[in-house]
């Protein structure tokens, strides 16, 4: 029934009320109104709002990552962005290399702004797979406090071996990673896990257990197929 912040959709309840006008003109009292409505008739308007949509990629920049496949990562951002003029898609970029992980590329639309960034992503160094997982979940947080929808999206071989202090330790990166997808999936964001390497292991399918993700075998996949995995999957 209608209160506050509720109003009725007039021409809804008409079209529920019509049907019934014969019968209830019949009926006797109230013969004399135009329109008799029951409380059954009555149908309240609701508004659904549209917030725009984030994808953040993550990407490995590391030693561990090949160049080439680094260069596909970039091309993969360029073909979403593209597409983001259509549906009002922004794009992100988080670059992890070394021990730790910067944010190369804040929510845009511009395609010439991304490209400019992109062309300036290095490679090389350790692989800190923790810190490039939260600076993403960071930024996602920062764009859901916006009204934005955002989506992680991780490209990486998974060999992680930089802790989240910058230690370079193998099994508390390992430990570090998991638990921030913990704390990414407990968020409710949707991901989607790329698998670079060349001989896929067990690493990526693992944490994307963790992250409640699909994780995507491309050892050999371009950039169309990389963004074609992830926009079926965000």
């Amino acid at each position: 029934m209608p209160a506050a912040g509720r109003r009725i959709d007039l021409v809804a309840t008409l079209r529920a009320a019509a049907p019934h006008q014969p019968a209830r003109l019949a009926a006797g009292p109230g013969a004399d109104r135009p329109v008799i409505l029951r409380g059954s008739d009555f149908r309240i308007r609701r508004h659904q709002q549209m917030s725009d949509r984030l994808v953040i990629f993550v990407v490995d920049a590391s030693g561990s990552a090949a160049l080439a496949r680094l260069g596909e990562a970039k091309g993969a951002v360029e073909l979403l962005l593209a597409e983001a003029y259509v549906r009002r898609d922004h794009v992100a970029l988080v670059g992890f290399r070394g021990a730790g992980a910067e944010v190369l590329l804040p929510p845009t639309r511009s395609l010439v702004q991304t490209k400019r960034r992109l062309a300036a992503l290095p490679g090389g160094g350790g692989t800190p797979l923790a810190a490039g997982l939260a600076a993403g979940f960071a930024l996602a947080g920062a764009a859901r406090r916006r009204g934005m929808t955002p989506a992680i999206a991780l490209l990486s071989d998974g060999r992680a071996n930089i802790a989240l202090d910058g230690r370079p330790d193998r099994v508390a990166a390992e430990a570090d990673a998991l638990a921030v997808a913990r704390r990414i999936r407990g968020a409710g964001l949707a991901a989607v896990v790329i698998d670079t390497g060349n001989r896929p292991g067990t690493q990526m399918p693992a944490l994307a257990a963790v992250l409640g993700a699909a994780c995507v075998p491309l050892p050999r996949a371009d950039a169309r197929r990389i963004g074609a995995a992830v926009a079926a999957a965000v």
